[in-house]
């Protein structure tokens, strides 16, 4: 996998076509290219951070509800306990992702994983119920390294790789998230278990974090461009100071402060208020099926070991089986995203509607399977269609949003992801009083709610449109 991505990358960066900025912006052609293997290991860089952050994570988390448990927390406490991540989530993943795009990747990226270091070492030494619940606040907040990893990604790549850098980054930390259970599962059959697993969890984000500095930051070289950032058409990439994306991709409470100097604060304020009509007036059915979506995946894994139990009388280590083996099949999804996209010219609209429409279908076959043998042929599938769908409809968002601030998109849809998170677990426990099928029988109706959406709007998204932004 490791020798794929460095293959593709090679292949990106070999790509010398001058890229040309939308109107009323200006053309920058015949930018210096900076040494190819120093961009090939930056972009790799990026995968091994996502890789370590979701190991170290992974580690952690199943873990959780058997130390809070032993703590002396009643199920209700620790429900409460547990619903507060989600809700930090919900607040802070757009405020980060913008504050990201104001000071900076490096420096936002050095933040969040030093204070997401902190929560899981704090966790460790946790003691007590309240210990427990002030170990997931720092972590609640800052836990943005792939939402951040993402926009860098797309601040170094042109328009048409998004989707394939960002589904290598997901197939890279998707290996970590399979993994990490492994490392989490032996090490808490040791005395002190738990402790001994948060310690290697922050030693895990102290090495991250590391990394992050390490990067050949000043390597590649800036061009003067104010708008983006680019490795492939003109070969711009990261500059040398901190700031480096308020640079290239600002916002537009940004080029008012080239004349004032204003606070952080008041550029991430500036940029929310700025955002706020783009998003309503042409990106709210982009996050409206991004909300069903990630609905329709949470509903049918919420009640998945459950479901194959009473309907199969399925042992749930062989629904962890089989939970495992999808996993891996949505890791290797990424891989596979390079020949999809050229067979569809790059159209990531087109990619998401016949996506979600395979999702739709197998989740409806999964929800009236007969026998065990669909619902292995089924959950394989849904892992390759959810896998592309989530990378396409992260695409699309920065596609749409163009050179607005693109920390700030992708933590908007975090934040979407995040009301999803909050709402289908209540959904899931209505559904599944009617019958185990509830849960994905509803996402199935769900998702078909999505295409439709996407159907409707497709002529926004087209093959025009979509061919100007990406083909220049």
């Amino acid at each position: 996998m490791e020798l794929g991505a460095a293959g593709v990358c090679r292949a990106r960066l070999s790509y010398t076509k001058p890229w040309r900025q939308g109107p009323g912006i200006g053309t920058k052609t015949g930018a210096p290219r900076p040494h190819t293997e120093q961009a090939r290991l930056f972009l790799l860089g990026v995968y091994l951070v996502g890789f370590l952050d979701l190991f170290g994570v992974s580690m952690v988390v199943p873990l959780l509800s058997v130390h809070i448990k032993s703590l002396g927390a009643s199920p209700t406490v620790a429900g409460i306990v547990g619903s507060s991540y989600g809700i930090l989530q919900l607040f802070s993943s757009t405020v980060v992702g913008c504050w990201s795009d104001v000071v900076g990747r490096r420096f936002s990226l050095l933040v969040c994983i030093l204070f997401s270091a902190l929560g899981y070492l704090i966790l460790g030494a946790s003691t007590n119920v309240f210990l427990f619940a002030l170990a997931r606040v720092p972590v609640g907040i800052f836990k943005h390294t792939l939402s951040i990893s993402r926009a860098l990604l797309s601040d170094l790549v042109p328009e048409k790789e998004w989707p394939l850098v960002i589904g290598q980054l997901n197939t890279a930390s998707s290996v970590g998230f399979i993994l990490g259970p492994m490392v989490g599962g032996y090490l808490i059959e040791l005395d002190g278990g738990f402790y001994l697993t948060c310690l290697i969890c922050f030693s895990v984000f102290i090495l991250n974090a590391g990394l992050v500095w390490l990067f050949p930051w000043s390597e590649i070289k800036v061009s003067s461009t104010k708008n983006s950032l680019r490795l492939g058409k003109n070969y711009e990439s990261l500059g040398k100071t901190d700031h480096v994306v308020q640079e290239a991709s600002p916002t537009p409470g940004s080029m008012v402060s080239e004349k004032t100097p204003r606070p952080p604060w008041m550029e991430v304020i500036s940029t929310l208020q700025d955002m706020k009509s783009l998003i309503f007036s042409e990106m709210w059915d982009i996050f409206l099926v991004r909300l069903l979506m990630a609905m329709a995946a949470l509903l049918y894994h919420s009640n998945f070991i459950l479901a194959l139990e009473e309907r199969f009388g399925v042992r749930p280590m062989v629904s962890g089986y089989l939970i495992s083996y999808s996993n891996t099949l949505g890791a290797l999804a990424g891989l596979v995203l390079g020949p999809i996209l050229r067979l569809y010219g790059h159209n990531s609209h087109r990619v998401l509607l016949h996506s979600s429409m395979l999702t739709f279908l197998l989740l409806l076959l999964y929800s009236t399977a007969p026998t065990m043998g669909i619902v292995i042929f089924s959950s394989t599938l849904l892992a390759f269609s959810m896998a592309i769908g989530r990378t396409c409809i992260t695409d699309l968002q920065l596609t749409v949003g163009g050179a607005q601030a693109r920390g700030t998109l992708i933590g908007l849809g975090q934040s979407v992801t995040a009301v999803g998170r909050v709402m289908a677990p209540i959904l899931s426990g209505v559904t599944q009083e009617v019958s185990p099928c509830g849960p994905p029988s509803l996402g199935a109706v769900l998702t078909l709610v999505a295409v439709f959406i996407m159907s409707l709007n497709k002529p926004r998204y087209g093959g025009d449109r979509t061919d100007r932004l990406k083909n220049e």
